[in-house]
């Protein structure tokens, strides 16, 4: 076939782990972006960059890190754009940047991320700040390519349930009341695919932790292996205290001639979607369900003129178990076929979850993977919020026939059944899902409850009542009556 000059290819990927800490993360991002173009064979490839998209960042705050980056690396970028928050945003960079090489808006792209939260937090913990760059106002503030995810409603805010180590075990109680298996038997089946999960990062030479951990050791409770919140133990936790950082160098096919990129490191971007679930997660569906993810993932195949057991290499977003049993289920796929895991790199707790930016080592990941197996699909998917804004991509090393194609199904989502959910209730209530939330001795403090009122309306309530929250802890409570109250608490009835 004849290949259009301007088709996008991915021909570089970098990643590191700053074990010794202290850099801050646009050197990190510089460090990966040299890594990338010496893994492209083309070490003056990054002099050519045009544009440098950087995920957002958490432990340091940049006006423009792409212009750092760009200045560091050699290259002078026309355009520098910077994303907020959301896992999903280094797929939607690559399906961004895919599309813009194709229209002739860039020629070659440099999307990287980093984070040295490890030493930020040590930092704090001291009282100081690290000596890392600081723009001032002069400095004109990076265009924003994707806004952040929307993280909570007024209602969970008014109940403190703010973070992913809330949320995620609301889905895990989900799946396993759906699935009617009992607390002991998802919290086996959870551990089971973690371990599976870890024996990947053991190989990985990029993960964090490249060590495997059993069932028993990621179930059970441990000075080193606290309770985080029910059912999840720290092992069952993306595991954020890291120093990464990872780069890609995409660019067009007359770029990457120019500049002498090899053919053997070229891999095409196939085809991108992407959708968003509600926002807010009391008004999900079916708390054990992504039709995002379902719906961007199917398309995403059929622009690629694919199906999914055409897919032997898969990385499917996994900050926390449940995220990665939901997406199973809408893909279509077992949790333990050993011939095609889950997970390329071992996952955020184990391989690294560094904030924003994991899905960009999955893709650095799955770019080594294809290119020792020519002709193979590869898909990622990432997620960003709470299960709740997913991005899809597909890869090959052979070029697509129609050319990269891009879709966003946020039409066919919207068309799903939602919740009514209810900002304020007070009156009779049922248990639909629940966590308790323990502190770092071990001792259970909160829980959090999403319940169905009598019409069938989901609220959020806090348990604060020591027996109850006790009792949430210790039993199975799916169903249970409780009496919800003006203040957002709840109590049994």
């Amino acid at each position: 076939m004849t290949l259009d000059p301007r088709t996008p290819v991915l021909v570089g990927a970098g990643q590191l782990n700053e074990r010794a800490g202290g850099r801050e993360p646009v050197d990190l991002i510089t460090d990966a972006a040299r890594a990338a173009a010496l893994d492209a064979g083309a070490p003056g490839l990054l002099a050519a960059v045009d544009s440098v998209r950087v995920v957002g960042l958490l432990s340091w705050r940049y006006r423009d890190p792409g212009r750092l980056v760009g200045e560091r690396i050699g290259a002078s970028p026309r355009h520098t754009g910077y994303t907020g928050d959301g896992g999903s945003n280094p797929q939607a960079l690559v399906n961004g940047a895919s599309a813009d090489i194709a229209a002739g808006r860039a020629d070659v792209v440099l999307i990287g991320g980093a984070e040295a939260w490890r030493t930020r937090t040590r930092l704090r913990a001291r009282g100081s700040r690290p000596d890392w760059t600081r723009q001032d106002d002069t400095v004109p503030a990076a265009p924003l390519l994707i806004p952040p995810v929307p993280m909570s409603s007024a209602a969970e805010r008014r109940i403190g349930l703010d973070r992913p180590a809330y949320v995620y075990p609301l889905f895990e109680h989900a799946l396993r009341i759906a699935a009617g298996r009992g607390i002991e038997e998802q919290r086996d089946l959870a551990a089971g695919l973690w371990s599976a999960f870890s024996k990947v990062a053991a190989t990985n030479p990029h993960a964090w932790q490249q060590r495997e951990y059993s069932a028993a050791e990621i179930r059970t409770p441990s000075p080193d292996n606290r309770w985080i919140s029910a059912p999840y133990t720290k092992l069952m936790n993306s595991n954020n205290m890291v120093e990464q950082g990872a780069s890609l160098l995409l660019c067009s096919v007359a770029a990457a001639r120019r500049h002498g990129v090899p053919r053997d490191r070229w891999v095409f971007p196939q085809s991108g979607a992407e959708a968003h679930d509600t926002y807010a997660i009391t008004e999900r569906g079916a708390l054990h369900r992504s039709p995002a993810i379902r719906f961007a993932a199917a398309r995403a195949l059929e622009l690629a003129g694919a199906a999914l057991d055409d897919v032997p290499y898969l990385d499917v977003y996994s900050c926390f178990p449940s995220a990665v049993q939901v997406a199973a289920a809408e893909l279509g796929l077992p949790l333990d076929d050993p011939a095609r895991p889950l997970t390329l790199t071992g996952g955020l707790t184990f391989a690294g979850g560094p904030w924003n930016n994991y899905s960009t080592h999955a893709i650095a990941t799955l770019v080594a993977r294809l290119r020792d197996s020519p002709g193979a699909y590869g898909m990622v998917t990432a997620n960003g919020g709470y299960l709740t804004k997913h991005a899809i991509g597909i890869y090959r090393t052979d070029p697509p026939p129609g050319g990269f194609r891009h879709a966003n199904v946020q039409d066919r989502v919207d068309a799903e059944p939602v919740t009514r959910a209810l900002d304020r209730y007070e009156g009779a209530a049922t248990v639909e899902t629940w966590t308790v939330a323990y502190d770092r001795d071990g001792a259970a403090e909160r829980g959090f409850v999403l319940a169905r009122t009598p019409d069938g309306a989901r609220t959020p309530a806090a348990a604060v009542e020591p027996d109850w929250v006790a009792r949430l802890a210790a039993e199975d409570v799916a169903g249970a009556p409780i009496a919800v109250t003006a203040d957002g608490h709840c109590l049994p009835r």
